[in-house]
């Protein structure tokens, strides 16, 4: 059972030569014969492609439906007889790049809806699709091939690169941004830092927010996540970096490239992130700290401190993993004796 056609029209169907090539594959089976879709292997039929990876999922493909399936070469012999095995490195990789063929990004549908609020000094490039009620301010700049979903918002003076995509009420302000960058639902982009300075009498003086945000090619940020802009410098998201859905990311935060930040993640002020760097779900960043390339940081993590490059922090505060893990091991040590005494104690007590 692959994807529902109402939301998801497949553009098939393909070969298994052309699927083949598309994943890089070594193929076992015709060439020639024709696959409709992609789907999960517990539910793909004779029509779908499906991926397996890794050895606990060998039990599952031995009783795949599926026409064929992406496998490595120590599970080619796993797959049942009548579907087409493709072996690859990383199956759930060349998995993705055919689910692309199956169902590719929609081109737009160039065009703007009579609703759409558009600045006269406005630039429009070549087949933009502007949908119901978006408003472009003055003097944005929005590239060619762009699509703006309905009630999306580009503030005056922005500029939104080739290709990008605003989902529904996602907005743009005080930004600068790369080609083929999407904001996803309800995305906010350019939001005024939380900056202020609080009297000796209680009250909050407001900081003024003056800098911008810059978002690199390829940047994709989740339904109703956050971005603020800048307070005096530029909040930066270097190219190809992901936020997952509910992401806060605060004033002057810079990342480098293809950073990967997860759902209700939290980046405090002026932080740093180098290159590849992982942020995982509910880890919390405090500020004006670096994280160097390729560092990771655990679910619900607090980073209190600069981790160094190819760290892997865990815990609040977070420490290296493996100090962590040695010091939950002692801890566990510690606890079990003591728990074991009381159950001995309880047992002699229920027989007097």
């Amino acid at each position: 059972m692959g994807a529902d056609p109402r939301f998801f029209p497949a553009h098939g169907p393909l070969s298994l030569a052309a699927i083949a090539e598309a994943a890089g594959a070594r193929l076992s089976g015709d060439a020639g014969r024709m696959l409709a879709g992609v789907a999960p292997l517990n539910l793909a039929g004779p029509q779908d492609l499906a991926f397996c990876e890794g050895r606990r999922h060998q039990a599952a493909l031995r009783e795949s439906r599926a026409g064929a399936v992406l496998v490595t070469a120590d599970a080619e012999a796993a797959v049942p007889v009548g579907c087409a095995a493709l072996v690859v490195d990383a199956p759930q990789l060349a998995f993705a790049r055919v689910a692309a063929l199956f169902h590719p990004r929609p081109e737009p549908m160039a065009g703007v809806h009579p609703s759409a609020v558009i600045a006269p000094d406005a630039t429009i490039g070549e087949g933009c699709e502007i949908g119901p009620f978006v408003v472009v301010g003055a003097g944005a700049q929005i590239g060619p091939g762009c699509i703006l979903h309905a009630h999306a918002v580009v503030g005056p003076g922005c500029v939104l690169g080739a290709g990008s995509i605003l989902r529904a009420h996602a907005s743009l302000l005080h930004c600068i941004a790369g080609s083929g960058v999407v904001l996803h639902e309800g995305a906010r982009v350019g939001n005024e830092g939380f900056g202020f300075v609080t009297t000796k009498a209680g009250e909050h003086v407001t900081v003024p927010q003056v800098g911008r945000v810059i978002l690199g090619d390829g940047v994709e940020i989740g339904a109703n996540s956050c971005v603020d802009r800048g307070a005096a410098g530029d909040t930066v998201l270097g190219p190809g970096t992901r936020l997952d859905n509910l992401v806060q990311v605060g004033h002057n935060v810079k990342t480098g490239r293809g950073c990967v930040i997860v759902a209700q993640a939290g980046i405090a002020g002026s932080s740093e992130l180098g290159n590849y760097v992982v942020v995982a779900a509910q880890a919390g960043i405090t500020g004006h700290i670096t994280l160097g390339d390729g560092a990771r940081v655990g679910a619900q993590a607090g980073v209190m401190n600069h981790v160094p490059a190819g760290t892997d922090v865990v815990g609040s505060p977070a420490w290296p993993a493996r100090e962590t893990l040695k010091a939950f091991a002692w801890l566990r040590r510690q606890v079990a004796p003591r728990e074991g005494a009381k159950a001995g104690n309880d047992k002699t007590s229920g027989t007097q």
